[in-house]
């Protein structure tokens, strides 16, 4: 066994200068600026990634929007469908490989890395199963819930030719999480940058000059995905910056998938947890007093949030590399630092998106509507927005320090507490008992926010670092002894 395969140990005399060097109360002002770089040389590469992503389901909804009424409400239905019941899966079963890929970097078994991404691929691939008949559904399940049955079919229609969307979608979180974990980011900007673009091309000739119509752009969302897969993959076999991370396919991948699945699954209910409770408050507008003023605001409040989040959602990915990287490089004091920087930046970042939002309240609605009483009402939402916005940072980076020590299964335990238990309830009861609307429901949601963030930072804050670092180290040559 060479130098790099020996096991650390958290008690040798290296580890134990670092704690030194690194310890809570002494760091120095360099090593908190080195730390400050580091995080924005991350974040801001991953901010552009998820925009950009984000953007191609807003790009192919676009463009739908000018073929009718009909046609466009039905890819918003589909879309918002496909969130709730396959891409935010995605998503969150991927968000593993922060741990597994991230703590194996960060022990320098750079092997192990292709191996998790193997494993995710096809524990995904198989998961996109299900889904993708689920998808082929869409229509009769939308119909059966109560929707109208014209925009349920149309719904159905574009959910039907998306259902390649999410095989490509699966590879490439596994992808993402693969580059992000050793801290490749700007190559997944370049090829997303890219792929947008192309995108753009695509919907235009696929929805326009085929005659496809949505249907052309439920198939630009596949194509544009599986190209950003495509391009993904040819970087990794080629880039000299993989070679030690990708060394072929093994089938040490088909093994021990229990214990990817113990993290995945957790990790899924994370995210679900979370995307759903936001979706939900606009199903539920739906069911109050002038329902098309309440439904319009609160799906332009929950599109505000969802691309202003990608702001804080970067500095989420960031922390989940850095915690899951020093813990298994066996310095969990270097982890501690990086979570007091993460919060310090992800604060100021909330105060000045919240302190933007509030100025333009009076404006913003007008990029949507030009309605008065939905400008109005805009503006009025914008407030509560700002304060959810502040809290949603918070218990982001919370999220990806959760995420990249491992502890997904209490993540998810507090999520649904502060969703459902808590704040879903109450946002009902405010909107519907007390008569408060669309801004009852969204009150809900900052109940839920704080609720979590002040969870998440108790489990912070009790948790042993030194603990967590030995687990991490346990965890990746474990991995390696199957």
């Amino acid at each position: 066994m060479d130098g790099e395969d020996q096991k650390p140990s958290l008690e040798s005399p290296l580890i134990s200068q670092e704690a030194v060097f690194h310890s809570r109360n002494g760091a120095k002002r360099e090593e908190i600026l080195g730390e400050v770089k580091k995080q924005l040389k991350i974040a801001g590469p991953l901010m552009l990634v998820n925009v950009l992503l984000y953007s191609l389901q807003v790009i192919s909804v676009m463009f739908v929007g000018h073929l009718g009424e009909l046609s466009l409400s039905g890819a918003c239905m589909a879309t918002s469908f496909a969130s709730v019941t396959g891409f935010s899966l995605m998503i969150g079963m991927g968000s593993a490989l922060d741990t597994f890929c991230g703590q194996s970097f960060g022990a320098k078994q750079y092997h192990m890395l292709g191996v998790h991404k193997q494993r995710a691929m096809v524990v995904l691939l198989l998961v996109s199963i299900p889904v993708a008949f689920i998808w082929n559904n869409t229509g009769h399940i939308l119909a059966s819930l109560g929707q109208d049955p014209e925009i349920s079919a149309e719904a159905g229609l574009y959910a039907h030719f998306m259902i390649p969307s999410i095989f490509a979608f699966a590879l490439l979180q596994c992808h993402i999480r693969f580059l992000q974990a050793q801290n490749t980011v700007v190559p997944m900007m370049i090829t997303t940058g890219f792929t947008t673009l192309l995108h753009i091309f695509a919907c235009w000739m696929l929805v326009f000059k085929s005659g496809l119509g949505n249907k052309g752009a439920a198939l630009a969302n596949a194509i544009s995905y599986w190209i950003n897969v495509l391009l993904l993959a040819i970087y990794i076999r080629i880039s000299p910056s993989c070679k030690k991370t990708w060394t072929g396919f093994s089938m040490q991948a088909f093994h021990d998938v229990l214990k990817f699945l113990r993290l995945a699954i957790p990790s899924a209910v994370m995210i679900c947890l979370t995307i759903w409770s936001f979706e939900m408050m606009v199903l539920l507008s739906g069911l109050l007093p002038n329902p098309k003023l309440e439904t319009s605001v609160l799906s332009i409040s929950l599109n505000t949030s969802s691309v202003i989040f990608m702001i804080p959602f970067g500095f989420s990915g960031t922390i989940s590399i850095r915690v899951s990287n020093e813990l298994g490089a066996g310095r969990p004091q270097a982890a501690q630092l990086a979570i007091y920087v993460v919060l310090f930046m992800v604060a100021i970042e909330g105060i000045l998106v919240a302190t933007a939002l509030i100025l333009g309240r009076n404006f913003w609605g007008y990029s949507y509507s030009n309605e008065a009483s939905v400008v109005k009402y805009v503006g009025e939402m914008m407030l509560l927005l700002a304060i959810s916005h502040f809290f949603d940072g918070i218990q982001s980076v919370l999220s990806g320090v959760v995420r990249g020590s491992g502890k997904q299964k209490i993540g998810a335990l507090v999520n649904l507490g502060a969703y459902y238990l808590v704040g879903v309830p109450l946002g009902v009861v405010i909107a519907f008992v007390y008569h408060g609307g669309g801004k009852g429901l969204w009150t809900g949601v900052i109940v839920s926010l704080f609720v979590q963030t002040i969870s998440l930072a108790i489990v912070i804050l009790c948790t042993n670092w030194e603990k967590e670092a030995k687990k991490a180290i346990d965890r990746v040559y474990d991995s390696m002894a199957l």
